[in-house]
């Protein structure tokens, strides 16, 4: 029988830890400083840039938001990057994706200083993720490693399976396993028997973006299940079938019509795997938690102040 992760409580922990090291930066004379570029009125980007401001105001960190209309040009969004670029109190740059069809979104994302680059999506970042000396690394993967290490989940040695070949997730996730001594495979769409890699993997990180498609038939009997994906799913036969009558998911379709459900099968695959990550309230808030500590890290490295270890001894690389 399976262990659930509580993401949301962990996230806490990290951000205690992180408003620690704000008051910290704060009495040097220090305010760490994230601004979030927010292009078009895609409705969950509105809601994730609401979630990150908030969580900069909480935690005792300066915040902006720069809000710019759909039709908004590459040269335009180009110019308000390179002046967040030079401003002293801005130690973090996000540009909310996806962004509007009409913009080049590589050479936004290339367009930050890495330095500032609190996404770690910048080739320069991903560069130093190859490397194995990354200072901001992507948000998602690093919570996810956060997992491992704070539940103590043992790496060295054993056999990860990555599901899904992402520059945000599966690209990152599976050099930062690889760098804790995993024997890493990436899978993907054209992956013959998918099932059968998946079975091999004591570690199984999946982010595909396909609702409930990973069933017990990829679970190897105590592997620990990393569910990345987040899913709207409106069909009111579809949650009774993978949740059976349960009464929170059932008010999540009374009152908002859906309910969101990740690339795993919960109900079929937590009674095989060691640990698995609900959705919502297991990746998911880790990926802001990190966001913050990125900001502070970034902050501390650009004011020429030490980085004390934050968690007790550091994030995985």
């Amino acid at each position: 029988m399976g262990q659930w992760i509580d993401g949301t409580a962990l996230a806490q922990r990290i951000e205690s830890e992180v408003a620690e090291e704000v008051l910290r930066l704060l009495e040097s004379g220090v305010r760490p400083g994230l601004a979030v570029v927010l292009v078009g009125e895609n409705p969950a980007s509105h809601i994730y840039v609401r979630s990150k401001v908030k969580r900069c105001q909480i935690l005792g960190m300066h915040s902006e938001k720069i809000e710019l209309t759909a039709s908004t040009t590459t040269e335009r969004i180009l110019k308000v990057v390179a002046e967040l670029n030079v401003r002293s109190e801005i130690h973090g740059i996000l540009v909310q994706l996806p962004l509007p069809g009409q913009v080049d979104s590589r050479r936004i994302l290339e367009a930050i200083t890495p330095e500032k680059d609190v996404d770690g999506l910048h080739p320069t970042n991903i560069g130093r993720l190859v490397a194995g000396s990354a200072v901001l690394k992507a948000c998602t993967p690093a919570g996810i490693m956060e997992i491992f290490r704070r539940y103590e989940i043992p790496l060295r040695g054993r056999r990860a399976v990555v599901i899904g070949r992402s520059d945000i997730v599966g690209k990152p996730i599976s050099l930062m396993l690889l760098h804790q001594d995993a024997t890493v495979t990436i899978c993907h769409s054209k992956t013959p028997d998918l099932p059968g890699m998946a079975r091999e993997a004591d570690i199984l990180v999946v982010a595909m973006g396909k609702p409930a498609f990973v069933d017990d038939t990829f679970i190897k009997p105590g592997a620990a299940v990393i569910d990345v994906g987040t899913n709207r799913v409106d069909s009111l036969e579809r949650i009774r079938a993978l949740f059976g009558e349960d009464p929170q998911r059932l008010a999540d379709h009374a009152k908002k019509g859906y309910t969101l459900v990740g690339d795993v099968h919960p109900t079929k695959v937590f009674p095989k795997c060691s640990y698995i990550t609900p959705v919502p309230g297991g990746v998911g808030p880790l990926t802001i938690a990190m966001l913050m500590m990125n900001t502070v890290i970034a902050a501390a490295a650009l004011s020429d102040k030490p980085v004390l270890a934050l968690g007790g001894g550091g994030v995985y690389l």
